[in-house]
């Protein structure tokens, strides 16, 4: 509320003939803060599944997401409104993780594969399984999942999490990871076929 600077002691701010109640704006701050907390927070159970899938461990994904909040609230003025909080907040998380595994001599590397290695497990179990291959598929979650999401390697496992596991579109994970939507789509598509290759190879062990 801005009123005239003769009928209002302890102003502090002219804009014009006008002024700015200090009081009244830090209140309305204040209620900004704690509406995009509230926002954030809504966001938790969708960034753990991300930084589980990324990490491997609950531990280590709690420590993701409770990280990413730290430095989210620190940086709340950053967001733009009506923009996809979500997405802002995912960007935030990959990159904490992105900073830790540089820091530990992690850094994500694409690995090398030609089409006959992506496929070679995955037809192995379709030649080999009694049961239907999607039967398979669908009966090895969690656990099976995490571990073998840890095989594929990062770059292609990110796209899988934020696209399948966060329900980022194409557009979104491109933002987050600051590339084209067609390398999106890409390393979505090969990084599926590794991650079948992986629990193909589960499905193997447990049938010998």
């Amino acid at each position: 509320m801005f009123v005239g600077a003769d009928s209002v002691t302890g102003v502090t701010e002219r804009e014009g003939n006008r002024v700015a109640d200090p009081t009244m704006a830090s209140a309305a701050d204040a209620r900004d803060r704690v509406r995009f907390e509230d926002d954030a927070l809504a966001h938790a159970d969708q960034l753990y599944r991300i930084a589980l899938r990324l990490t491997g461990s609950t531990q280590s994904a709690e420590e993701l997401v409770q990280e990413t909040y730290l430095r989210a609230f620190r940086s709340w003025r950053s967001y733009a409104t009506g923009t996809n909080l979500a997405a802002w907040l995912a960007t935030i998380l990959r990159n904490i993780y992105l900073d830790e595994a540089r820091r530990q001599s992690r850094r994500p590397v694409i690995e090398s594969l030609d089409e006959q290695g992506d496929y070679y497990l995955y037809n192995h179990l379709a030649e080999t399984a009694k049961e239907p291959q999607e039967a398979v598929l669908n009966r090895l979650a969690g656990g099976a999942i995490v571990d073998s999401l840890a095989d594929v390697p990062p770059t292609f496992r990110e796209v899988i999490v934020l696209v399948d596991v966060g329900g980022f579109s194409y557009k979104d994970a491109a933002e987050i990871l600051d590339v084209p939507v067609g390398t999106v789509m890409s390393r979505l598509h090969r990084g599926r076929r590794l991650l079948k290759q992986a629990l193909a190879e589960r499905t193997r062990e447990e049938k010998e």
